[in-house]
């Protein structure tokens, strides 16, 4: 997959406040691709089974990705507790350039690397970001294209749905 054919998606989609209903969601692909993180050893998706987990694709050059992460660390920090994680998964072809970029935005959360594209694939990744909102049991159950700063509390609404429905 050529990685400079994502288009960086700045208004092209808003969040539907609306979580699929487990019936009709699917689990996560690639839960057992292994990718290398950029602090600790490599990790799969499957790692967090258990967890609710936002799986966000982004890239060095993205400016809503820019935006997007000091979002994810808020809410990293605000719902770690209750067991929700994020996952960032980077798909830069250079990883300096993405070392660049997580100085100048130091993750709370955790960062894979994917240069060569095998997991946006699978996920259809049509815009950057990408994110997609994952159950417990590693199902997708919502899908947000780019980040809008607008919609950021249903993006958070999403996120408490699948919290209180797990308890």
């Amino acid at each position: 997959m050529l990685l400079a054919g994502l288009l960086t998606v700045a208004a092209v989609a808003h969040a539907d406040t609306q979580v699929l209903p487990t019936s009709n969601a699917e689990l996560a692909p690639l839960a057992t691709f292994e990718m290398p993180a950029f602090k600790g050893e490599s990790k799969h998706l499957e790692d967090y089974r258990g967890d609710i987990v936002l799986v966000d694709f982004w890239a060095s050059w993205c400016s809503p990705c820019r935006s997007s992460f000091p979002w994810m660390n808020n809410m990293t920090n605000k719902y770690r507790d209750d067991g929700f994680k994020i996952v960032a998964i980077n798909l830069d072809q250079d990883r300096a350039n993405a070392l660049d970029f997580l100085q100048s935005l130091p993750p709370e959360f955790d960062v894979l690397f994917n240069p060569d594209g095998q997991m946006p694939e699978a996920f259809e990744v049509i815009g950057m970001p990408t994110s997609f909102l994952l159950d417990r049991q590693g199902r997708v159950r919502a899908t947000h294209i780019g980040f809008h700063s607008d919609q950021t509390a249903a993006y958070e609404q999403q996120i408490q749905q699948l919290i209180h429905e797990d308890l």
